[in-house]
């Protein structure tokens, strides 16, 4: 239902991509299978519903606001809204549509992206990937920063419709993404030149394995950008609950700055550095009427909002650098 003719004509561009393109149309289809995925048909109701609508604006910095008021009519506008409600829950964002549709996200990711932005390597012409990119936020805010074209993998389909539900306003921006995880991607693909990891790395049950593969993805000197939980610590220190964190079941390593950055070392990066450690705030990620579950405030202890519901740290990030070593 989606059209990823977008991305085979970007990819066919470069011929380092020529060993994915050979299994990448497979890869699709297994991505956003209906039989695998139950929600999907209905989900693909709402993306079709929405009117043919041409967006008189779109700025994708600072804040992501496609259209005017005055590009729908009150029919128009009303099914734009209903069909965007139906893919609740919006984690990442916000966005603002034709004035007066506020998609107000679990999270600010605006302020991540502030966050980081004056510390990377410029964008402007640059392939990247974002690699965990969810509905596709910060893959829009590269696009603004001038990049050749951005490519966002993230495995949930949910994630993968609301991109293109907000993309069927602004269809020349050139970012597109794909129900795809790492694993996907060829070995040694070497493409790059800037990788993307944001909120994934405590997911995965081996971080060295994870690192490598990120390195993978780089040209030799292409840079990474990591964003992840960390906890205050000296080197070789590393919490691993036994249990859940932040009601969360499904993280594994939270390291000290200085050990994520002797495994970046390790794993073959060069010029190593922290560029922000920030703990996260319930202004940051909470609950809205657009993601309608628990969120931040319910998995910290009442009592301390410096831990979390489980006894643990509460939620701390940090943003790493580093380049692939040549």
């Amino acid at each position: 239902m989606i059209n990823y003719s977008h991305v085979f004509k970007q990819l066919n561009e470069n011929p380092k991509f020529e060993k994915w393109l050979k299994i990448l149309p497979q890869q699709l289809e297994d991505g956003l299978s209906t039989k695998r995925y139950g929600d999907l048909l209905d989900w693909y109701q709402a993306y079709q519903s929405l009117p043919d609508v041409k967006a008189s604006s779109v700025e994708l910095k600072p804040a992501v606001k496609i259209g005017q008021r005055k590009d729908v009519s009150d029919s128009d506008f009303k099914k734009i809204t209903q069909a965007f409600e139906q893919l609740i829950p919006w984690r990442k964002g916000p966005y603002h549509l034709f004035d007066e549709l506020f998609v107000d996200t679990e999270w600010r990711s605006d302020w991540k992206w502030e966050r980081l932005l004056s510390h990377i390597t410029p964008l402007k012409n640059r392939t990247i990937l974002d690699v965990g990119c969810g509905n596709g936020y910060h893959c829009l805010r590269m696009s603004a920063e001038g990049a050749k074209y951005v490519v966002g993998i993230d495995p949930s389909p949910r994630f993968i419709v609301q991109y293109y539900m907000l993309k069927h306003f602004m269809p020349d921006v050139n970012a597109d993404v794909m129900p795809l995880g790492i694993e996907a991607l060829p070995e040694n693909l070497e493409s790059f030149d800037s990788t993307f990891c944001m909120g994934v790395f405590y997911h995965r049950r081996s971080p060295m394995d994870h690192l490598r593969e990120l390195k993978a993805t780089l040209r030799p000197g292409g840079e990474l950008i990591l964003e992840t939980l960390v906890i205050d610590g000296e080197l070789g220190e590393c919490l691993v609950p036994e249990g859940r964190y932040a009601q969360m079941g499904n993280v594994w390593f939270l390291p000290s700055v200085p050990t994520l950055m002797s495994w970046l070392t390790k794993c073959g990066f060069d010029n190593v550095r922290c560029v922000d450690i920030n703990q996260t705030t319930t202004q940051e990620q909470r609950a809205t009427s657009w993601m309608r579950y628990q969120s931040l405030p319910d998995f910290l202890d009442p009592n301390d909002t410096n831990k979390t519901i489980e006894g643990h740290p509460a939620p701390k990030r940090a943003i790493f650098i580093a380049s692939k070593r040549q």
